[in-house]
């Protein structure tokens, strides 16, 4: 089947339930018996076509139909999949945002939004009317659970609603119309809604598909709920594990483990901060995990040390894929652990940045000069020569075209082709390509620290600090001293080396940072017990508030608790 053939995602739920009716297709854990071990409830494909249905009828007969854009805030359960496929199923527009990134945000973001539609659990829609979320637009309400003193309708009553004997025809949505609406973590700022198309999505299960030659049959352990909604479409069973999917950071390794073992996991999708958590308990414990085929980790780059110390819990031709991209355009590029440690990791430590791989099948990969302003026109006199950082720039299928209600920020976000037939999308990201074809990520481009001696790159700089063997990460970042920018590296411990002497610790990071060109002005250094970082993935590391922390720390102001 071919992305053509393909106008909404939940396309390949039908075809899954007619070819391995029986097969599971959502599984997720009940709770534990007696004996500690887990207990697990699911739906087979079958039943999730099913109940997707049902619930898609009804929503459809209680005005939730074609082109409504529908705030869901749903905890990662059976009815958080049946839902999802059945708001695609009736051509509605889901609006996902992750509920971590606090009330003031949330509200922003359903302002931004409009949606027209609110389903959600009571906790969510006690907050809507609280905060008085979206009270402008929202005029349907479905409540999954009790609902109380706020009206609507339960989804119990929506799916009675859509209970029927005849077959469900699900909307002939276009490729171009929009599917749904995700909003980016807001690792730059303000969350922002990107507007997926059907197009969007059927190019990812493609790009994917075929980046990691992932075939039926197979079985996903979906670290990230959201990413699990391709699972059909691959033809893979979605197994949930038991953890708080907002906090991969701090997961229980052993129920990881437990969950890979148990249903002979052969695909893994986890954010750098989980693999680093389960990595250092499964190397320590001497855990081999001969199922998996591949695990596949995004959201930030990847210490070299973290990725050697998972792969030892791994089979020799199994790799660790760190993949590259965006809310807003994902896969762009990917790269094993093969080519990583055996060849890269040394430019890492060297600090040329972090090697993220080659440009995947079908999309288009450029680096441009670093500017901060608009480029309204695409020309080829853009792109910088190989070795050269700057901005990286994708085109291709996978590439969102707009943010909704957010003109502004697609128009700093986007480059047309002169024939008006394409779009680029400026990434943020900073890197160049090497000599192989391969692209180095170098940073955010709003994260690059400017100075009078020159402008500083945070990855390069921070890979040369990363290599001490009492270091998780670092972060560089720039501090208005009276007038004048200060370079300043904070520095997260590894965990087994949070009583080190600091002291010494600080003067061999000098000593190291003084052996590099790049690295030898750095000569401030504070460390921070604990990153703060984005909901998401536990892993981006938000600098501007590291910035603003060491600041204070630098000028004696007052620092909240949290803060010191």
């Amino acid at each position: 089947m071919t992305t053509s053939d393909i106008v909404n995602i939940a396309s390949f739920l039908p075809i899954m339930a007619k070819n391995q009716p029986h097969e599971p297709a959502i599984i997720l854990p009940k709770g534990r018996n007696r004996d500690g071990r887990a207990i697990y409830t699911h739906y087979t494909f079958e039943q999730l076509e099913r109940q997707s249905n049902c619930i898609a009828r009804g929503l459809e007969e209680v005005g939730i139909g074609r082109g409504v854009r529908t705030a869901l805030m749903v905890g990662p359960g059976l009815e958080f999949f049946a839902l999802t496929f059945a708001i695609f199923k009736a051509g509605a527009v889901p609006v996902v945002i992750d509920p971590g990134i606090g009330i003031k945000n949330l509200k922003k973001c359903l302002a931004q939004a409009e949606p027209n539609a609110f389903i959600g659990i009571p906790k969510a829609h006690v907050a809507r009317i609280l905060f008085g979320w979206s009270k402008e637009t929202i005029r349907t309400n479905v409540t999954v659970g009790r609902r109380l003193f706020w009206g609507g309708l339960t989804l119990k009553q929506v799916k009675k609603k859509g209970q029927s004997d005849k077959p469900y025809e699900m909307a002939h949505t276009k490729g171009n119309e929009m599917a749904a609406i995700l909003f980016t973590s807001g690792g730059a700022g303000t969350p922002k809604g990107a507007i997926y198309t059907h197009t969007n999505f059927a190019a990812q299960v493609e790009m994917i598909r075929k980046t990691y030659n992932i075939v039926p049959g197979e079985i996903d352990l979906a670290t990230f709920p959201l990413f699990a909604l391709f699972d059909p479409a691959l033809g893979m069973t979605t197994v949930v594990p038991d953890m708080d999917p907002t906090r991969p950071a701090h997961v229980d390794p052993v129920k990881i483990i437990e969950t890979i073992k148990d249903f002979e996991i052969t695909n893994m999708f986890g954010s750098p901060a989980l693999i680093n958590r389960v990595g250092r308990y499964g190397a320590g414990s001497g855990t081999k995990l001969p199922t998996l085929r591949r695990v596949i980790a995004a959201g930030a780059p990847m210490p070299p040390a973290v990725l050697e110390r998972f792969c030892t819990m791994l089979s020799s031709d199994t790799q660790v894929f760190t993949g590259f991209g965006a809310t807003e355009s994902m896969p762009v590029c990917s790269i094993g652990s093969h080519e990583i440690l055996g060849e890269t990791r040394h430019g890492t430590d060297e600090g040329r940045g972090v090697c993220i791989g080659r440009p995947v099948e079908d999309v288009t990969v450029s680096v441009i000069g670093i500017t901060d302003t608009p480029i309204p026109k695409w020309d080829d006199a853009l792109k910088l020569p190989t070795g050269e950082i700057g901005e990286i720039v994708v085109k291709g299928p996978i590439v969102t075209s707009a943010y909704y209600n957010k003109e502004e920020a697609t128009i700093l976000a986007k480059i047309y082709e002169p024939d008006g037939k394409g779009l680029w999308h400026r990434m943020g990201d900073l890197g160049f390509f090497d000599e192989k074809g391969r692209l180095w990520f170098c940073g955010r481009k709003a994260h690059r620290v400017i100075t009078p001696d020159g402008t500083f790159y945070t990855i390069p700089c921070e890979g040369v600090f990363n290599t001490h063997p009492d270091v998780y990460r670092t972060a560089l970042v720039g501090v208005n001293m009276d007038g004048n920018i200060r370079l300043v590296l904070c520095v997260e411990l590894e965990e087994d080396s949070k009583g080190v002497d600091k002291e010494k610790v600080k003067r061999e990071l000098l000593e190291l940072g003084a052996t590099k060109p790049h690295t030898k002005e750095i000569r401030t250094i504070l460390f921070h017990d604990a990153f703060p970082v984005d909901i998401r993935h536990n892993a981006k590391i938000f600098r501007d508030k590291l910035a603003v922390w060491a600041e204070r720390k630098l000028t004696g102001k007052h620092l909240s608790p949290a803060e010191v």
